[in-house]
């Protein structure tokens, strides 16, 4: 394997195609796709500085490097990449890869990034910016910290777990999504989902968890969460008291509390949905606007 320690690449393409490399404290700089088309290479202690870094690679390893903010597109179309204690701040960052392990790092900008990936595990990973992981299929998520809207938005085949999620519009439009022991904060979460499930879990959303096809709530508490489950077919063991129902499609809810308990019989059919709750505040026909 060629070594290459301390070294300033400049200029476009500067290692295209490069094959089995060590490059330890290298910085690539001043030249798109240093490393376009390269297999093999493993990467410690590098700073990308520059756009396209590592285009159509294979069997990458990178450890305590960092992508600064022109380092835009970093990883895209590649395979078999794994990347560990990384600082990367720029954004739109891991597109259409495979076989894709992140560990112990962090994405200031993520915005736009992990999208349209396949057989992803991410661990101890914090990122922030908006459309994280939109149309990604088998990821694995362990202590993931996410602050940013629209996440996962057309993923499919997501477990995540011990994670904190601040995101408006998480989970529109996936395929089965399990998530364990976490926290979820954010408007309309699960909206043209089906087969999603939250075991342990705390969430807080307006309208959240609608148009849903196969809820499941497993010992979660909902925390001021309000006008929940319209149109959804569920299963739900609630920890907690919940703010709102309103027109579920059918299934059971059991909670410790409802607010308010809204069903329109000119829109859902009330039987279709078995209400446990010994405490249900208020009973309407209508929601607030159409009164």
């Amino acid at each position: 394997m060629q070594e290459y320690k301390e070294k300033l690449f400049e200029g476009e393409r500067a290692l295209f195609g490069a094959k089995d490399l060590l490059l330890e404290d290298c910085i690539f700089e001043n030249g798109e796709s240093p490393l376009k088309e390269s297999a093999g290479v493993v990467l410690r202690g590098c700073s990308f500085r520059w756009k396209y870094p590592l285009w159509y690679a294979d069997k990458i390893e990178a450890e305590n490097c960092v992508w600064y903010d022109n380092a835009r597109a970093g990883v895209w179309y590649s395979s078999g990449v794994t990347v560990k204690r990384a600082v990367i701040t720029a954004p739109k960052n891991f597109r259409r890869c495979d076989r894709l392990s992140i560990s112990d790092t962090l994405f200031s900008n993520a915005a736009e990034t992990l999208w349209s990936c396949r057989n992803v595990k991410l661990e101890n990973v914090t990122a922030r910016g908006d459309y994280f992981a939109m149309n990604t299929e088998n990821i694995e998520a362990d202590r993931l910290d996410l602050v940013g809207n629209y996440a996962f938005d057309g993923a499919k085949n997501v477990t995540v777990r011990s994670s904190r999620l601040i995101t408006k519009d998480a989970f529109w439009n996936c395929e089965n999504v399990t998530v364990f022991d976490s926290f979820i904060s954010g408007e309309y979460l699960g909206w043209n989902t089906k087969n999603l499930t939250l075991i342990g879990c705390t969430v807080e959303s307006l309208q959240g968890m609608c148009y849903v096809e196969n809820l499941k709530l497993i010992d979660c508490k909902l925390i001021d969460t309000t006008l929940a489950f319209e149109y959804s077919t569920l299963e739900a063991k609630i920890d907690s008291g919940v703010g709102s129902v309103f027109n579920p499609a059918g299934g059971i809810i059991e909670a410790e509390r409802i607010g308010e308990l809204i069903l329109e019989k000119d829109e859902i059919d009330e039987n279709a949905t078995v209400i446990v709750c010994k405490n249900i505040e208020k009973r309407s026909d209508r929601p607030e606007w159409k009164r």
